[in-house]
């Protein structure tokens, strides 16, 4: 298949820089595949699109703040992203202008006030923009990201180091039942929800049961080949635990539908589908869905609108039929959604 099939066009202005002023009040498009028929509402309506013994499924991984600035001693001013501390002290990073600096030079990290909290000196340069630091504190990283760090918000969201953004950022990037911190960006479907709206969905007889998938940098990586099949997925951890997968084949058993919030909870739960069941696992996966996937697991999915040729785009047209997902979206398009992370949503059913 041609990545070129993933193609659309969107006008810039429809990229959302701001979440809704309440989480519920975004648009919700919904999408019926039994008929392909379009349904406008808002989020707050999802309700009415459930039954009584499905069984929502939700990732409660929690978003570090990930994005941090730095200075270099002879001035110059850096954007990093952390991805991960390998051992005690040495972070995986991706560093802006790392090409500036070279091995074995020390930079400062700022906090949130622009002051110097520590400083850091560059041990190597890898491709693409990636470095390991050594981080001259023995502070662990949680703490120092949560005194230096920003939302680690995706490229096309504008955002300098201004703290009063910074502390809105913090909240809304965010989904409300975020409980394992891990996460270098949002799963976007879920910012949706307000505690009120999944209670009241509960008390509607609908399941909630969770996953814990930590989506990483690689969720906004496009697909660069000229043929979909030949890009390399990237790797993410997830677990799901014994209460919440007997919760998930409960309802399949009852021939209750499983709704998927978000393309980490799909790919979590197909990832681990054996036999229409799901089991206990702790581990990492690289499941590419794409279109002529076969859905084992997955009856209905809450998603965001996606970037042009990505896996995520993929992943909603195996779902929902290419034409199908294009149309929606030309659909949007007219009525003015607003797109990606901060922006409205779709229900699949």
């Amino acid at each position: 298949m041609k990545t070129k099939s993933l193609q659309y066009y969107l006008p810039g202005e429809l990229i959302a820089q701001h979440p809704a002023e309440v989480r519920s009040d975004s648009r919700l498009l919904v999408l019926d595949r039994a008929d392909n028929r379009l349904t406008d509402t808002t989020f707050s309506e999802l309700g009415r699109f459930l039954l009584v013994g499905d069984c929502l499924v939700l990732n409660d991984t929690k978003v570090l703040p990930a994005r941090f600035f730095a200075k270099r001693l002879s001035g110059g001013k850096l954007e990093g992203l952390f991805l991960a501390e390998t051992a005690a002290g040495l972070w995986e990073v991706m560093l802006k202008g790392a090409g500036k600096i070279r091995t074995g030079e020390r930079i400062e990290l700022k906090d949130r006030k622009k002051a110097t909290f520590c400083c850091a000196r560059l041990l190597e340069k890898k491709d693409g923009g990636r470095c390991r630091l050594k981080i001259e504190t023995d502070t662990s990283a949680q703490t120092i990201l949560g005194k230096i760090g920003f939302a680690p918000l995706p490229p096309y969201i504008k955002r300098d180091d201004n703290p009063l953004a910074a502390k809105k950022d913090k909240i809304r990037y965010q989904t409300v039942y975020a409980q394992h911190s891990g996460a270098v960006a949002a799963p976007t479907a879920g910012l949706h929800f307000t505690k009120e709206l999944i209670e009241q969905l509960k008390t509607a007889g609908v399941l909630p049961a969770y996953v814990t998938l930590h989506t990483g940098t690689g969720t906004f990586k496009p697909i660069n080949t000229e043929n979909i099949e030949d890009h390399q997925m990237h790797q993410e951890k997830f677990s799901i635990d014994e209460k919440n997968a007997r919760i998930m084949n409960q309802t399949k058993e009852k021939g209750r539908r499983i709704i998927a919030v978000g393309t980490t909870s799909v790919r979590s739960l197909e990832t681990i589908a054996c036999r229409r069941r799901i089991r206990p696992y702790s581990g990492t996966t690289s499941l590419f869905i794409k279109p002529g996937y076969k859905f084992r697991m997955v009856d209905a999915m809450v998603t965001n609108f996606h970037l042009p040729k990505s896996t995520l785009l993929a992943l909603v047209a195996a779902f929902a039929g290419l034409e199908n997902i294009l149309a929606a979206y030309k659909h949007a398009i007219k009525e003015r959604y607003r797109f990606y992370s901060y922006g409205d949503a779709m229900l699949i059913i």
